[in-house]
């Protein structure tokens, strides 16, 4: 990939109570790839709960539209009050990109 966009990177760390947690997870991924702009996503989770979730878009526009989804807007509150001890998000340019092995030999 040539052209730059923008990664969205969520690391947590998930509370005891998880009850609901990876069907809402799995709905959100869903949502998320019909979102314009939606480029793809990865996630991990350690056996300690902590986890990181990278979304890749587009725009910033993009990414903003996604924040303010209405059924997204409720899975970030059900996070922050139920499923969630701690989070950090962060959204970086992604101006250029590695792969191996290389894909352009």
């Amino acid at each position: 990939m040539n052209n730059s966009y923008y990664a969205v990177i969520f690391s947590s760390q998930k509370a005891i109570d998880d009850d609901g947690y990876e069907i809402m997870a799995e709905k959100m991924v869903k949502l998320a790839e019909k979102q314009k702009g939606f480029i793809g996503i990865e996630s991990v989770r350690g056996s300690d709960g902590k986890g990181i979730t990278i979304s890749y878009w587009q725009t910033l526009e993009d990414i903003k539209q996604w924040k303010i989804n209405t059924e997204h807007l409720l899975a970030q509150k059900l996070g922050k009050t139920k499923w969630y001890d701690s989070y950090t998000t962060r959204i970086c340019k992604v101006e250029r990109e590695y792969t191996h092995p290389a894909d352009n030999k």
